[in-house]
């Protein structure tokens, strides 16, 4: 069920980048935090962590103690930064609580 929360939330960040990037300047910030969310669901596809709560919530642990979360392509690093990090705090509660991964609609 992970699995496939990230996969949609990987999609439809995608799709938000897309149209903050349409919008312009006045959406950097929205295009900000659609990068991070994407970057936060890249990271936890890329390590095989989703199979049980325990190694997801290690993994999130792993990343929230990162200085630094490197991306190209965002207009502002240090809001790049507040989000991912904000994302991963979100993640962390979520898999703690172990609820809210069945939420897979594109708006949340």
């Amino acid at each position: 069920m992970v699995r496939t929360w990230l996969e949609r939330r990987l999609a439809a960040a995608k799709l938000d980048q897309a149209a903050a990037d349409r919008r312009g300047y006045e959406a950097q910030d929205e295009y900000d935090q659609a990068a991070a969310e994407e970057w936060v669901c890249r990271a936890l596809q890329a390590v095989d962590c989703a199979d049980t709560q325990a190694a997801l919530a290690q993994r999130l642990k792993e990343l929230i103690g990162q200085d630094d979360y490197p991306a190209t392509g965002s207009y502002d690093d240090t809001r790049f930064q507040r989000h991912v990090r904000a994302q991963l705090r979100k993640l962390a509660k979520m898999t703690k609580a172990n609820e809210g991964f069945g939420k897979t609609l594109r708006y949340q």
